[in-house]
């Protein structure tokens, strides 16, 4: 019975990986269905403590399988292939059950349906001239919001936002989510070992669906970063899609989670501009975002490895990519076709 359940637990995670899933059916039974009765309770439980619950997994998991390899290699010292074969094959089995876990408790939302197709995306709204009148709406937004949003100041880093967790509400409503979604409290974790080297903001930990934060962040980042986390934990776990979300609840909140919105979604867009309009619009943008946006190239150059972060992406687009994100690592631009080609998008960027 014992190897029966081995066997079942492996071939059910191999067969999870690699069958195809029809989207229509994760989005109507598990990304609206069976997920938006798993994240409340499980954000809540996480909420109560102030620390990441994921590290003391990480640290247990990592415990036990050292334990389990020393005394596997102890008792059969005659034998170590024997041995290493057996620790393998226990970290193999242990690898699916973690991966099934993964899927059950927020990975299958990868699955779901593109929110491009739900929110009636239209191609021939992605011009040139559409992205130049965006990204002018957002230098006039960054310049008029600076002066208020450092005056107001913005809450402390493991503090929920009550204005961002509202405005997170009404914007899962309108994308298709569960407007029960419970922000997840902000806490760094000690993966900002790797955070900081590889250029990462934050992560969402997919088993107790909290949210993590780079502790390097400077205010004015934050929101921002908090509110794409918040997307993730709406059950969007396209990066692009989490991206949209997390500038869509920020923009519908106060003056200093805007300003950080507006401030992302500006350097968004200015990748996708000529050299000449991109020239034009960086000349209309005031001091304050100035002095920002060089903060922030100051953090990332005294805190960023190249070689940690091209090693780290390369990973991480290969995991998108086996999650059926096809665009991989790229998919956190995508958020401009959200913005522009949508009417959720174009709606919010005009008002």
């Amino acid at each position: 019975m014992k190897k029966l359940a081995v066997v079942c637990i492996v071939a059910a995670a191999a067969l999870a990986a690699i069958v195809p899933l029809p989207q229509a059916e994760v989005e109507r039974w598990y990304s609206t269905g069976i997920y938006p009765m798993l994240q409340p309770p499980l954000t809540w439980l996480s909420n109560r403590v102030p620390f990441a619950l994921g590290d003391i997994a990480l640290v247990a998991a990592i415990a036990a399988w050292l334990v389990l390899a020393v005394t596997h290699l102890r008792v059969s010292r005659r034998r170590i292939g024997h041995a290493l074969l057996r620790v393998a094959g226990y970290t193999v089995v242990a690898v699916a059950a973690l991966y099934l876990a993964f899927l059950g408790l927020w990975g299958l939302n990868y699955r779901r349906v593109p929110l491009e197709r739900k929110l009636g995306f239209d191609a021939g709204a992605l011009t040139a001239g559409a992205a130049r009148s965006a990204t002018l709406v957002a230098v006039s937004r960054v310049n008029a919001l600076h002066a208020q949003a450092h005056a107001t100041g913005w809450p402390p880093s493991d503090q929920i936002d009550p204005s961002l967790a509202r405005a997170l509400a009404d914007v899962a409503r309108d994308v298709g989510a569960s407007g029960n979604t419970i922000p997840g409290r902000p806490k760094h974790t000690l993966l900002n070992l790797y955070f900081r080297p590889a250029a990462v903001d934050g992560a969402t930990d997919p088993f107790f669906l909290e949210t993590l934060l780079a502790s390097e962040l400077l205010p004015f980042e934050r929101p921002f970063v908090v509110a794409h986390e918040w997307g993730h934990l709406a059950g969007f776990a396209d990066e692009g899609e989490a991206n949209f979300v997390g500038w869509l609840t920020c923009a519908r909140a106060d003056a200093p989670a805007q300003y950080s919105g507006w401030l992302f979604l500006y350097e968004q867009l200015t990748h996708d501009l000529s050299r000449r309009d991109r020239e034009d619009v960086v000349s209309r943008l005031a001091a304050g975002p100035r002095a920002d946006l060089r903060a922030v190239a100051a953090r990332l150059t005294r805190d960023v490895r190249p070689q940690v972060s091209a090693a780290g992406w390369r990973v991480y687009d290969r995991y998108l990519k086996a999650n059926r994100v096809e665009a991989g690592a790229a998919s956190y631009a995508q958020v401009v076709r959200l913005v522009l080609g949508t009417a959720l998008g174009q709606q919010a960027s005009a008002n």
